[in-house]
């Protein structure tokens, strides 16, 4: 679709027109002018409001859908509408369905199944058949057909030779590899973060060393074959360490973080709420200003929403048997730019897609438009109604959220919140 966006300020480092006021005029998909007060040529649609702000679109790599096999929970078609919704271009769906996405028919499946969407898909392929971390999965087949990653979501990677045969086996390719930052023998079926809260509250914890001694492992092994090693969500102060270094030495290696262990610390669970209950866990406030420094610094590559759909059967029981995990497409702007200025939100979402060789655009006369729309000044209370997804189980209801989303304008369609 045509539209002429009136008054909008762009944000993008790599374009002329960056933090300037301009109209923008879109045809067929493709910036055709930037400029100020562009006549309308056609009567055309026009996109007036309020302190509009425009980016590059955003990415988000680390979202799961129900479809297949958990359709209570989420499908396809829901989870496009909500990244839509939430201004997300593009986004990364995890494997953790059922059958998990471990063939390249099935990676096939997942990128058709958004070519009628504003909002692209690139799927990430299973590291193991079945996701059961016995044998690799069919790793070059999923690549050619457009995988962007290796992994089997959060579960962690027990055998440290099948990491190594992953890395070697790869290391040619240039995709990452992931592998979840948790040693299960140390972390001992724990609910939420080892500390005086959790002995408060009389709940097991999960030490920060059942993550960072995952990590030098692996940092170890990655040393030893080379390769592409990608670590998810990471929590801890020293976590962050290990990786600087790890980066100081020269090693490919990235990582990510989860805006909900930038936001919430591990008092938040003094009610028992299952809405908090995720993993990694909610640490302290000590390792969440280390996270924040890292991912100012870059350290810290990738902020995720880490959107994980549940049925409310699986939340709403006593703390111990309630399963991890939260939604976060809809509330991730608006927390985000509650912690970072304005300038840094839109770099974080945006700058993970070169992790995966994802092509990033930028807003010039001639590109293909693909653009995020959005009110960085809003502020609000996230509640029930602002909830998208099936499921409902959001970390964020009732926490005061700041900037919302327009709508996105990609793939040739635009899609607005009206």
């Amino acid at each position: 679709m045509n539209s002429l966006i009136k008054s909008a300020i762009i944000l993008d480092k790599k374009s002329e027109f960056h933090n300037k006021k301009v109209d923008i005029l879109v045809q067929n998909g493709i910036i055709s002018d930037i400029s100020e007060n562009i006549k309308n040529p056609k009567n055309l649609k026009e996109i007036n409001l309020p302190n509009l702000h425009i980016s590059p679109g955003w990415f988000d790599y680390s979202v799961c859908t129900g479809e297949p096999g958990y359709e209570e929970r989420g499908n396809i078609s829901n989870t496009l509408y909500v990244a839509s919704r939430s201004g997300f271009t593009s986004i990364g769906l995890q494997p953790n369905t059922f059958p998990v996405t471990e063939k390249n028919t099935e990676i096939e499946f997942l990128k058709s199944a958004s070519k009628n969407s504003s909002v692209s898909i690139h799927p990430i392929g299973a590291l193991t058949k079945k996701s059961e971390l016995f044998e690799l999965a069919e790793l070059f087949e999923m690549k050619n057909s457009g995988a962007i990653g290796f992994g089997d979501y959060k579960q962690p990677i027990g055998n440290p030779n099948l990491l190594k045969l992953a890395l070697l086996y790869t290391r040619d390719i240039n995709t990452p590899i992931f592998s979840f930052p948790l040693n299960d023998e140390i972390s001992n079926n724990g609910v939420m973060n080892e500390s005086k809260s959790s002995t408060m509250l009389g709940l097991k914890g999960i030490p920060n060393i059942a993550e960072e001694i995952q990590i030098m492992r692996d940092i170890k092994i990655l040393e030893y074959t080379g390769g592409n090693l990608h670590i998810p969500y990471i929590s801890t102060s020293n976590s962050v360490k290990l990786i600087r270094e790890a980066k100081k030495k020269g090693l490919n290696i990235s990582c990510s973080t989860c805006i909900h262990n930038l936001f919430f610390d591990d008092s938040s669970l003094t009610n028992f709420d299952t809405k908090y209950k995720v993993l990694p866990p909610l640490r302290t406030q000590s390792d969440i200003d280390e996270l924040i420094a890292a991912v100012k610094d870059g350290t810290i590559d990738i902020v995720t929403s880490d959107h994980n759909p549940l049925n409310i059967e699986l939340k709403n029981l006593e703390f111990d048997n309630a399963d991890f995990g939260t939604i976060g497409l809809e509330s991730f702007f608006g927390a985000l730019n509650k912690i970072f200025p304005l300038k840094t939100v839109v770099n974080i979402l945006t700058r993970g897609k070169k992790i995966f060789n994802i092509e990033n655009t930028s807003i010039k006369i001639g590109a293909q438009a693909d653009l995020t729309l959005f009110n960085p000044l809003t502020n609000y209370v996230f509640d029930e109604k602002d909830i998208l997804s099936i499921s409902k189980n959001s970390i964020f209801k009732n926490t005061s959220l700041k900037g919302i989303v327009y709508g996105i304008i990609s793939n040739g369609k635009i899609s607005l919140n009206e």
